[in-house]
């Protein structure tokens, strides 16, 4: 009985990232959710677990590294001085820029999401423009439901990375936004749970 209930559940996860794989837009590829397969969406999120990348390498720095609570996901927020649009966001283990040391060992969280922006965090004389050194915590997640840990994995070569730490393989989105002023933000949002 046992075997035959855990062979229904994969061939229903299993048909849910079948009929998910080729859905996405422009901005970002969102990948399959466990809701499609098993129920109603939390809070109507499609988005997904599956890497999101998009735009491309930039020289403006990282001014800002924030996070916000919302009812039905949490927010982080990396403001830059100037127009950015390259990420590459991902579940797996994150790196130090430069090093490539893990940071897993160092980040909260039972997963995580390995966030490559495509700007420095440094400005044009190569002088810090962030606060945090490699492997510091930058935020406090006291009381997210989802968000565990944000680390600094540096900035090299005109890419910044951090190890955002999460409770569980939950649905994400990554947009941009542009201002205030001629800021711009990468968004990244993660959801509190898969279904209703």
């Amino acid at each position: 009985m046992r075997i035959k209930s855990g062979l229904m559940v994969l061939v229903v996860v299993l048909a849910g990232l079948v009929a998910g794989a080729g859905t996405g837009t422009a901005a970002t590829t969102t990948g399959t959710t466990k809701a499609a397969a098993t129920g109603s969406p939390y809070c109507g999120i499609t988005w997904g677990s599956l890497t999101k990348s998009a735009g491309s390498l930039s020289s403006a720095p990282l001014i800002d590294v924030r996070t916000g609570r919302h009812d039905c996901f949490d927010r982080v927020v990396f403001e830059f001085a100037g127009p950015v649009t390259g990420y590459t966001v991902t579940y797996g283990e994150t790196w130090t820029e430069g090093e490539g040391l893990p940071l897993s060992p160092y980040t909260a969280g039972d997963e995580l999401l390995r966030v490559s922006l495509q700007a420095p965090a440094y400005d044009d004389e190569h002088l810090a423009t962030v606060p945090y050194r490699v492997g510091e915590h930058t935020a406090n997640v006291l009381r997210y439901r989802t968000l565990r840990d944000v680390v600094f994995g540096g900035s090299f070569e005109g890419y910044s990375t951090f190890a955002v730490g999460v409770r569980a393989r939950l649905p994400f989105r990554v947009f941009v936004l542009a201002g205030p002023g001629t800021h711009s933000r990468i968004v990244l949002d993660v959801a509190h749970q898969w279904q209703e």
